[in-house]
């Protein structure tokens, strides 16, 4: 971004301080965060640590995206918000709350939900887009929407004790199609108030999207650009994942086929009846039981709950349950010969589906489940 060379007055000096005396940042780089406008789709959990740091850090402008109201379930893990404002809209109780941290940032606040009628009127206004949302529909659309017009998208995303972060839609780095070209089933985009979310998980990935968003404007360091950084809060582990641009994207490919008339996302993403898919191809117990005989490459999968597998479970078989099987999708290639297994509830089936999705082809189920393996009795 060009530096303006519009002066800081004596109270942002004394306010900036840390950041002035910072190599990496610097007056040039204070200079560029006042002339920054950053946009924050959500003031919820992600969107709550985010606004405020990047307030705190003297970004000049925030747009703020929401349509909700204050509840009190929101409080253990929205801290833009507090007990008083139960009931209040969201975006006013985020402006004051900004304000009252720094005066100097201006807070332009929307009172809407993000939709494909909006979008492309609403994010041109911004240099950046930061995703603080709850839902997948929403995330593609901003990524389509980034793409379409150039700028930066810092995706974060939580469920329970894990998270993710990483940018897109830049010039050179992936798109959000890129990383995820199929969207997952509509059961597994449990919004927070479903799945559950440990109340300071948004503030670890919600703080580390804030960072990327100010490394992105003053230009120093290295953004997450191809790389997904997944954190494990059970084990206090962060992996990283390469992420490639896809040159086949209908986004961001040399052939892109989406346009400014975007498209309906929650259809695409399953929350509409869509035509059922094939049923993923079965292995019988028998054919399974000579494959673990022979000691063959295979990857077992049992979808059930932790319960469910403590009490018992095939001999070698990973328990990762249904809910939690999008955050281990890295942990696996495209070359495994996989096999997934539950109870007679379709569970399986389910996981099945979403790993072929997601071009892990050699995914097959077994056949009438664990019920079925011979020692199951």
């Amino acid at each position: 971004m060009e530096i303006p060379g519009v002066p800081l007055n004596e109270e942002e000096i004394t306010r900036y301080a840390r950041h002035l005396i910072t190599p990496e940042v610097g007056l040039a780089g204070q200079l560029k965060l006042k002339q920054a406008k950053v946009l924050m789709i959500g003031t919820g959990g992600l969107g709550s640590p985010i606004s405020i740091y990047l307030a705190a850090a003297g970004v000049g402008k925030l747009g703020l995206v929401d349509s909700d109201v204050v509840e009190a379930s929101n409080l253990q893990r929205q801290i833009l918000h507090g007990t008083k404002d139960v009931g209040r809209l969201k975006l006013d109780s985020a402006r004051d709350t900004l304000v009252d941290i720094n005066p100097h940032v201006a807070v332009e606040t929307y009172n809407a939900q993000l939709s494909r009628e909006n979008a492309l009127e609403i994010i041109p206004h911004y240099d950046i887009v930061v995703d603080g949302t709850d839902n997948v529909p929403s995330r593609y659309l901003l990524s389509d929407a980034c793409v379409l017009l150039g700028k930066p998208f810092v995706h974060g995303s939580i469920f329970r004790f894990q998270g993710q972060l990483t940018i897109l839609c830049t010039k050179d780095g992936p798109c959000f199609r890129c990383a995820f070209p199929e969207p997952p089933p509509p059961d597994v985009v449990q919004k927070i108030s479903v799945g559950g979310v440990i109340g300071v998980q948004p503030g670890i990935i919600g703080c580390l999207q804030a960072l990327e968003v100010i490394k992105l404007i003053v230009g120093n360091g290295k953004p997450l650009i191809g790389r997904l950084l997944v954190f494990d809060g059970v084990n206090m582990r962060f992996r990283e994942v390469r992420l490639q641009k896809d040159p086949e994207c209908p986004a961001c490919g040399t052939h892109p086929t989406i346009t400014r008339d975007l498209p309906d996302y929650e259809a695409f993403c399953g929350i509409r009846p869509q035509a059922a898919s094939p049923a993923p191809p079965e292995i019988s117990p028998q054919e399974l039981a000579g494959l673990l005989d022979e000691k063959k490459a295979l990857v077992l999968l049992d979808i059930r709950e932790p319960e469910e597998f403590k009490e018992a479970h095939i001999p070698g078989a990973r328990s990762i349950p249904l809910g939690e099987l999008l955050f281990h999708l890295h942990e696996f290639t495209w070359a495994d010969d996989i096999v997934v297994y539950g109870g007679p509830d379709g569970r399986a089936e389910q996981a099945a589906e979403r790993l072929r999705k997601f071009k892990f082809r050699r995914t097959r189920v077994l056949e009438g489940g664990f019920k079925s393996w011979p020692q199951a009795a």
